[in-house]
């Protein structure tokens, strides 16, 4: 066969594929919203008609035999039906597949587990392909259950929060009323007593509102720090001896002992906030006669770790990771007084010093550790 004659061949079979081909194209446009089954099986018809139509243009010019053409043409169609019924399977297996998929997206929707690829419920999908995207959608569910999990447990927190404040703000509220009604109506013998009573109250009054404006500064990210380098030592060792009156007043051992010559870069004012939270976190729930130790060390990385540890008696694991939450409050043995926010304002503070705050129970009680990055620079 001459070069000509493979030129015409290969002409002939693409005129007919092209044209073949932009049929087969006009009839999917027309047909997009039929089953993937059915445009399958037409994507196969039309390979099968181009193939058979570029070997019927090709014979008409060199002349085949009637026998050999009647050949060709019955095995193209067996061919063909076999090339039908295997677009018809697959067509049906993805379009299967299709479903599950669909059927998942749908749960997810309506708030509901979607399995994962390999377990017991998941069905079984025919390309690598789908198995992945039926991985990701069973993923994708599993972080909007967590998501909606975690938005359950900060509404409970925040109503939890509206009550203890409600409650909190009523008691002293109710007893300066009852002092000033009584003073006002002369029932007082010695009315210079009340005073200071008053004055507590106020004084408590106010330490819960400057709690509630803290946490609100730190949940909208208005929490600015004045950052200056702070000798941690020194910091600490101030706000441990302000509290040693309180502590006293409870015989608790409260003690002291840390690295000298630490410096952090942080905000002097929010960090004793931190540390004195933490102290009177721990003097609360304290037994008399119990040690509370703050600490502060250098970490390996270069960082400081302030440590403030009690005896307690620890607090229960289902409650352990619930404690930073504003509003919360811990079951017994640990039922602290106040709204529970002072733990809450910590974690919001050293996370604004981009460190972490970590609780964990230890022999008799439980330990704060706060960590302070790599900003810390020994001195």
């Amino acid at each position: 066969m001459t070069t000509e004659v493979l030129v015409i061949v290969a002409l002939n079979a693409l005129a007919c594929a092209v044209v073949t081909g932009a049929l087969g194209l006009l009839a999917l446009r027309m047909m997009k919203r039929s089953s993937f089954v059915v445009q399958l099986m037409l994507v196969a018809l039309a390979a099968i008609v181009s193939v058979v139509g570029g070997m019927s243009a090709v014979a008409t010019q060199m002349y085949v035999s009637t026998h050999d053409l009647g050949v060709f043409y019955s095995v193209a169609a067996v061919a063909g039906l076999v090339s039908l019924v295997m677009a018809a399977l697959l067509g049906r297996t993805l379009v299967r597949d299709s479903r599950h998929l669909r059927s998942a997206a749908e749960r997810l929707g309506r708030g509901e587990s979607v399995a994962a690829d390999g377990d017991a419920a998941a069905p079984r999908h025919s390309t690598t392909e789908f198995s992945d995207l039926a991985g990701e959608l069973a993923a994708t569910g599993a972080r909007l259950a967590e998501s909606r999990a975690r938005e359950r447990r900060v509404e409970e927190s925040r109503r939890e929060l509206i009550a203890w404040i409600s409650h909190d703000l009523r008691t002293p509220l109710a007893g300066i009323r009852a002092m000033a009604e009584a003073l006002e109506d002369g029932m007082v013998e010695d009315p210079a007593r009340y005073y200071p009573r008053m004055r507590d109250q106020v004084d408590r009054l106010s330490g819960m509102v400057d709690d509630l404006f803290e946490l609100s500064r730190i949940h909208s990210g208005t929490l600015r720090l004045a950052l200056e380098p702070v000798a941690l030592y020194d910091l600490i060792s101030d706000t441990v001896a302000g509290f040693g009156p309180v502590a006293h007043a409870k015989s608790l051992d409260l003690r002291f002992a840390g690295e000298t010559g630490l410096t952090v870069l942080a905000d002097p004012r929010e960090l004793s906030r931190v540390v004195g939270n933490l102290v009177m976190n721990a003097i609360q729930h304290s037994p008399s006669g119990s040690p509370i130790t703050v600490s502060v060390r250098e970490r390996g990385d270069g960082g400081a770790v302030i440590s403030v540890e009690d005896a307690a008696g620890g607090i229960p694991e289902q409650d352990i990771d619930r404690v930073f939450e504003a509003g919360w409050r811990a079951s017994e043995p640990r039922t602290p007084g106040g709204a529970g926010l002072g733990l809450a304002i910590v974690q919001g503070i050293v996370t604004a010093h981009q460190g972490e705050v970590i609780v964990q129970n230890v022999p008799n009680g439980c330990r704060f550790d706060v960590l302070l990055p790599r900003r810390a620079v020994a001195v």
